[in-house]
C-alpha cells in the first residue's frame, strides 16, 4: 500500500503528470526550509519565553532508532543535517490534500555547514531517484520493513519515517547526519507572513494556472500563500519537471535567506511571534529538542547569508527504463558526497553532466 501511495509522485522529462498534485506535496519544499527563517530567528531571540517555546517543540531519537551501524562520527567542526519536508495531510494540513493514512518526505536537502560555519553546501535530493534502501524498522509498527532495489528515494520516509529517511542518506552518501529538521508546511507558511512576506526579482513573467500564480517580470513581496504558487509552478520553468522546478526552488530558499536575516532589528513582540511560529512548525533530532540547545545551534549558523550558501542538485539522469524517475550518476555524485566529507567545495565537474542543473529554471528568480 506504501509502495503505492509512493508512485503517485512522479518527474517526467516532457512535465506531464498522470495525475494531478497536490498542493500539500508542492509546498513541501518551502517547509524545509524552515530551517532558513529558523536558523535565523535562533541566533536572535529564540531563546525568548523559554517554557513556552520549549513546549512547541516535538523530537525524534534518531540516534536510538540507528543504534551504532552508521558512518564515522567525524567531529571537525561541520556538520551536516537531513531537512525534509514531511507530506503528512492530517490535522491543518488536511486542506492541502486528502489524508491516507500516512506521511511521505517530497523534498530532502542535505545541509552541510562547513568547518568554521563561515559557508555552507546544500545538496537537494529529488523524490524521485531510484536508490537502494535500506531494512529500516517501522516508525509506527515497530517492524522490520526490508529493504528495496530501484526504490524511490521518498518511500524511505513512508515506510520508516524520520530515521530511516536519514538511513538511506547515510548509506547513499557515506556521511553520518549530525541533525535532523522536519518542517510542517502549514507552520511554515505562517512563518512566511510572520516574517512580512519574502521579495523575489522574476526576470521574466510566470503564468502557471496550476499553480495559481501569475506574476509579471519585476520584484514582487509574496506572502505564505503566494510562495507555495511559487514553489509549486513546474510548467512555466524548465524543462516542465520536478527538476526544473528544484531549480527555482533554490533561488527561493536563498530570497528567503536574506529575509530571514532582517529579522534581528524588529522589535522583541515580533522575534517572538517568529519563534513561536518556528518553534511550532519544526519536528528535529533529539539532540536539538529544546529550545537551548537549538537556540545554540542556530546561533552558530546566523552568521549565513545568502551568498554563503551554494545549493545543487544530486546528479542525476532521467532513467532509461522509466521517464518518470531518475537515477544518481554515480561516479558525478561520489564526487559530490566526497566533498562534503573533506568539508571541501562540490567541484563543477560533478555537475557538467546532470539533468538537474541544465535548462533555464534558476534564471527566472533572483
Amino acid at each position: 500500500m506504501s509502495g503505492q501511495r509512493g508512485s503517485t509522485s512522479r518527474i517526467r522529462a516532457t512535465g506531464r503528470r498522470r495525475r494531478k498534485p497536490s498542493r500539500r506535496r508542492r509546498a513541501a519544499v518551502v517547509a524545509a526550509w524552515g530551517l532558513a527563517g529558523l536558523v535565523v530567528v535562533g541566533g536572535s531571540g529564540l531563546g525568548y519565553a523559554y517554557f513556552h517555546l520549549n513546549g512547541n517543540l516535538k523530537a525524534v531519537d534518531i540516534n536510538n532508532a540507528l543504534g551504532k551501524n552508521r558512518p564515522e562520527n567525524v567531529d571537525n567542526g561541520s556538520e551536516d543535517i537531513l531537512v525534509l519536508g514531511s507530506d503528512s495531510r492530517s490535522g491543518a494540513n488536511a486542506a492541502y490534500g486528502e489524508d491516507q493514512g500516512g506521511a511521505r518526505s517530497d523534498t530532502a536537502m542535505v545541509v552541510h555547514v562547513n568547518k568554521g560555519h563561515k559557508s555552507a553546501s546544500v545538496v537537494s535530493i529529488p523524490r524521485d531517484t531510484l536508490v537502494t534502501r535500506p531494512e529500516c524498522t517501522g516508525d509506527v509498527s515497530g517492524e522490520p520493513v526490508a529493504g528495496q532495489e530501484r526504490a524511490m528515494f521518498n518511500t524511505a520516509y513512508e515506510v520508516g519515517g524520520p530515521a530511516c529517511a536519514v538511513k538511506t542518506v547515510e548509506a547513499m552518501s557515506g556521511i553520518r547526519m549530525d541533525h535532523y529538521i522536519e518542517v510542517d508546511f502549514t507552520g511554515f507558511k505562517k512563518l512566511v507572513d510572520k516574517l512580512g512576506g519574502v521579495e523575489i526579482t522574476t526576470s521574466r513573467a510566470i503564468d502557471d494556472p496550476k499553480s495559481h500564480l501569475d506574476l509579471a517580470p519585476g520584484t514582487h513581496t509574496l506572502n505564505g500563500e503566494q510562495a507555495l504558487g511559487l514553489v509549486r509552478t513546474r510548467k512555466s520553468v524548465g524543462d516542465g519537471s520536478d527538476l526544473g522546478r528544484i531549480q527555482l526552488q533554490q533561488d527561493f530558499i536563498k530570497a528567503l535567506i536574506k529575509q530571514a536575516t532582517s529579522v534581528g532589528v524588529l522589535d522583541g513582540t515580533k522575534l517572538y511571534g517568529i519563534a513561536d511560529t518556528a518553534t511550532k512548525a519544526v519536528t528535529t533530532d533529539s539532540d536539538l529538542g529544546s529550545v537551548t540547545r537549538l537556540a545554540s545551534f542556530a546561533t552558530g549558523l546566523k552568521g549565513l547569508g545568502a551568498d554563503d550558501v551554494r545549493m545543487v542538485t544530486l546528479p542525476v539522469r532521467y532513467d532509461p527504463a522509466d521517464p518518470n524517475r531518475v537515477v544518481p550518476l554515480e561516479e558525478e555524485s561520489k564526487q559530490v558526497w566526497t566533498a562534503l566529507r573533506a568539508d571541501a567545495p562540490i567541484p563543477a565537474s560533478a555537475l557538467e553532466e546532470s539533468a538537474g542543473d541544465k535548462g533555464d529554471a534558476g534564471q527566472i528568480v533572483r
